[in-house]
């Protein structure tokens, strides 16, 4: 199909943005990478009257450490999430999702403020920033806000950005030497969206005790579901074969999957459950995993 017919506008600066959603009302939608918008233009699912371009906007760019915090611009590509070092110091987790998005050409061009914006249930980057304990900063010509990553997914590709709202950064808190994380997922093919994934965040100390362990499926619920139960049922216990079978039990209390494409919910429970078992033997010595 072809698109419709709209205006386009670069905006130079976050002022700009506001004064271009100020002068075009509803009609007006923000684009940067448009790995989501092109696909949504194309089948008329979008129609806007002007697209704001704010790929230069300064604002927006750049990944540095402030305070004890990455704070990771919204408009970082995913390729670049997969190569810059601060990011591969203080949140591997990031960077190890990157592989796991579509396609070189697509994570070439989309960008982390846009994936986190649209919010599919199946994608990876917002499994990985409520694994990561991440807070989403959003700004609009009212100000400026802060808004914890698991209370930004409100429902089915729906957010907590309000109107005039777009996301201007993520901050996470960087990683410690207890620091451990890892994601898998099951795809049909590679570059799919994931039948069923799992982004691991906690801390394990030297004896093998877990703390504040963070488990988010995503693929099996209307956004990323953060396993509270299965959280608890890890926490301040030792690693090992006996305590990732209670998590994957308490699974059971945790998520609730829609039948889709894929398959019905108990199949997407069965992944849930291989996977939890795959990610967090992970972080076992060798030998144990041998064992």
């Amino acid at each position: 199909m072809k698109w419709p017919a709209f205006g386009y506008a670069r905006a130079r600066s976050l002022q700009d943005v506001w004064r271009l959603q100020s002068e075009h009302g509803d009609g007006a939608r923000l684009i940067a990478g448009g790995q989501t918008l092109l696909a949504t233009l194309a089948f008329r699912l979008s129609e806007p009257t002007v697209l704001i371009d704010i790929t230069q906007v300064p604002e927006l760019r750049g990944v540095s450490v402030e305070a004890g915090t990455l704070r990771i611009g919204a408009l970082t590509r995913h390729a670049e999430l997969g190569r810059d070092e601060l990011i591969a110091r203080h949140a591997p987790l990031l960077r190890e999702a990157v592989p796991y998005i579509a396609h070189p050409a697509i994570r070439n061009r989309g960008t982390i403020g846009g994936s986190l914006a649209y919010a599919d249930p199946a994608a990876e980057l917002p499994a990985c920033v409520v694994a990561l304990g991440a807070t989403l900063v959003l700004a609009s010509a009212a100000g400026e806000r802060r808004v914890r990553a698991e209370d930004f997914f409100t429902g089915l590709l729906e957010t907590a950005l309000r109107g005039g709202e777009l996301i201007t950064a993520v901050e996470v808190p960087i990683a410690t030497a207890a620091t451990r994380s890892t994601i898998a997922e099951v795809a049909r093919r590679s570059g799919d969206y994931a039948m069923a994934g799992l982004a691991v965040h906690l801390s394990l100390g030297s004896n093998g005790q877990v703390a504040a362990p963070r488990l988010v499926y995503f693929g099996v619920g209307n956004g990323p579901v953060l396993a509270k139960a299965a959280g608890a049922a890890l926490a301040g216990r030792r690693l090992g074969a006996e305590s990732i079978a209670a998590v994957q039990a308490a699974l059971a209390g945790d998520l609730d999957p829609p039948s889709d494409l894929h398959g019905p919910p108990e199949m997407k429970r069965h992944l849930a459950r291989v996977l939890t078992g795959r990610a967090l033997s992970r972080f076992l010595p060798a030998t144990e995993v041998a064992a």
